[in-house]
């Protein structure tokens, strides 16, 4: 059984290698991609909510369930704020208003750029910030695989989200919307770098996300004052809702927290850019979407950067 091996249990050397790296796999890059997949239904499943619902409402609701699910259902999330020192409480905070500021800030962003346009700088900028941070915070310094598969990821990105835009004519660009896109991007970053130096401190993954998330979902709630929600009263309405909250909030941040705690904040959300990849194949297989060649090239050269990035380092030298 796992972790079970006694020194009574003869040593293979031979396949030290290959199961060092399927566990690195396994315990980095794996979760972080499931979690990047099911974020990219997001888009498909909140085209299902019935007409007229508030953009920031879907994605409020989402938080708010996902987020106390998050928090009530993860052990020692309770104990944490008390077992973390003066600093690190501060950090939890910090990291709670960034994960409130991300829907409050992208969502703005759709609506005034389109979702093209703000998906494409956020998820595009998030990497890029994430580095930025790690470099200035001192906690990690860009390596030169993490900077040319980052640089490939969003050249791929964007090819793949503004293909179609490319391809056609040009529209008046909306510097509010583009300004609210790299905030989301930031909101971003910024939680995904604090909730990995929390998780790297020996904090349960499971507990920092749920009271990051769980904060957050509380400081969205008073937004339901101010928006539609007569929709989550319907039954396709509250569909959504459960979906986005159960699978894009509360599964995918659970293996996301999990992810960070093998894998540096930076690689990470290079990794979540598989996002807007999954996000157009559903476009085209479910809502009868077409995409030109120029997102076709695109989600090529995004499939090469992750792979750049999850194949384990040296492994070629090892089984030499």
């Amino acid at each position: 059984m796992p972790n079970r091996t006694t020194p009574l249990t003869p040593a293979r050397p031979a396949d030290s290698g290959p199961r060092r790296a399927l566990a690195g796999l396994l315990g980095g890059p794996a979760p972080i991609l499931t979690s990047a997949v099911l974020w990219g239904t997001t888009g498909t499943a909140g085209s299902l909510a019935p007409a007229g619902a508030p953009a920031a409402a879907i994605g409020c609701a989402g938080l708010t369930l996902g987020g106390l699910l998050l928090f009530l259902t993860s052990r020692g999330a309770r104990s944490l704020p008390a077992a973390c020192t003066r600093a690190e409480r501060w950090l939890l905070v910090l990291g709670a208003l960034a994960v409130a500021g991300y829907p409050v800030t992208f969502y703005p962003a759709v609506a005034r750029t389109g979702v093209a346009v703000a998906t494409v700088i956020a998820l595009g900028s998030a990497p890029v910030f994430a580095g930025l941070l790690s470099w200035l915070t001192g906690h990690a310094r860009p390596t030169a695989r993490w900077t040319c598969a980052t640089a490939a990821a969003v050249l791929g990105c964007t090819l793949l989200v503004l293909g179609p835009e490319l391809t056609g004519h040009a529209t008046p660009m909306d510097l509010t919307g583009v300004a609210l896109a790299a905030c989301a991007g930031l909101s971003y970053a910024a939680y995904s770098l604090i909730g990995g130096r929390l998780i790297t401190r020996e904090h349960s993954s499971d507990a920092v996300m749920g009271v990051l998330f769980g904060a957050a979902g509380l400081l969205v709630l008073p937004l339901f004052l101010f928006v539609d929600t007569h929709w989550l009263a319907t039954t396709r309405g509250a569909a959504v809702a459960v979906y986005l909250a159960l699978f894009t909030v509360y599964l995918a941040y659970r293996l996301f927290g999990h992810g960070l705690r093998h894998t540096p904040a930076s690689v990470a959300t290079t990794l979540t850019l598989a996002e807007p990849a999954v996000a157009a194949v559903l476009g085209v297989t479910v809502l009868d979407e077409r995409l030109p060649a120029a997102s076709w090239c695109g989600l090529a050269v995004l499939a090469l950067a992750l792979v750049l990035l999850t194949a384990p380092a040296g492994s070629g030298r090892r089984a030499r």
